[in-house]
Order: structure tokens, then C-alpha cells, then sequence
């Protein structure tokens, strides 16, 4: 799955976006993961 982030770079740093991002893609591919 292909996720992108826009965001203002003042506000957030693009490492934190990237974490951010990974995270999401994480529980969207596994949804199961937020019942256990």
C-alpha cells in the first residue's frame, strides 16, 4: 500500500511524518493489530 504525508515542515518534522505514516500503514494493513 502506498501512503502519503503532506504536511507543513514547520510544524512537523519529516522524520515524525515518516513515523507517523508507518504506524498508519501498519494498522490499516493489519486491523486485527487494535483489537489485541
Amino acid at each position: 500500500m502506498s501512503v502519503t504525508l503532506s504536511t507543513d515542515h514547520r510544524a512537523v518534522d519529516g522524520a515524525l511524518g515518516a513515523e507517523l505514516l508507518a504506524a498508519f500503514k501498519k494498522t490499516v494493513e493489519n486491523p486485527m493489530s487494535m483489537l489485541v
